[in-house]
């Protein structure tokens, strides 16, 4: 019979003074090239992701087919030298969590729109970043924003690819007369959004 053992915790995993500093030396020495962590928050958990650029993806996790999903696919679009890395995450989880308890109306944050692919796309995005806290804009306005005012579906093409909701605040975009629209994380994600403005009654 073999006599009962008391179970021990795992020491294989380093502690996490010793993370960050791995995460620094590989940030350091050009290892790392997208740092992401998870973040909670009230429309759920969201998966934010960073380059040396900036903020490049702020998924909904529930939405975006889980963790791994979502990590895999920044691994192929942006990099395969990819690292869980909350430290590198800490002003984004700050600043979100401001903006979430009514602290904060604007993100000071620098965004990378590396997986934007057009530049009609990007010119979207960069209009729809300009969207005032506590406002709307239609679909058609922000066509316009962008130089095309008659290229509303396409415009609504690339608020749903939007990588960094929230921060890119796609949700203040509505149809024309006041409809929701559509959201990536769900159209109740968006309302929430909204309620939390002031923009919903």
């Amino acid at each position: 019979m073999i006599p009962d053992m008391p179970l021990k915790p795992p020491t294989d995993a380093p502690p996490p003074d010793l993370l960050d500093r791995l995460v620094a030396r590989a940030a350091r020495d050009g290892l790392l090239d997208v740092a992401y962590a998870r973040v909670d928050s009230p429309v759920g958990p969201l998966i934010a992701a960073r380059t040396p650029r900036g903020l490049a993806r702020l998924a909904f996790e529930q939405y975006n087919g889980g963790l791994e999903a979502i990590v895999e696919g920044l691994s192929q679009r942006l990099s395969p030298r990819i690292l869980e890395a909350p430290s590198q995450l800490d002003e984004v989880r700050r600043q979100l969590d401001e903006y979430f308890t009514g602290r904060r109306d604007a993100f000071d944050l620098p965004v990378d729109l590396s997986l934007v692919t057009t530049d009609f796309g990007r010119a979207v995005l960069t209009g729809t970043a300009s969207i005032p806290f506590g406002e709307t804009r239609s679909y058609a306005d922000v066509a316009g924003l962008a130089g095309n005012e008659r290229a509303v579906r396409a415009a609504g093409s690339a608020l749903g690819r939007n990588p960094v909701p929230i921060v890119v605040p796609c949700h203040r975009v509505l149809r024309t007369g006041g409809a929701l629209g559509g959201y990536t994380g769900g159209v109740e994600k968006k309302e929430l959004l909204l309620r939390l403005e002031g923009t919903l009654a």
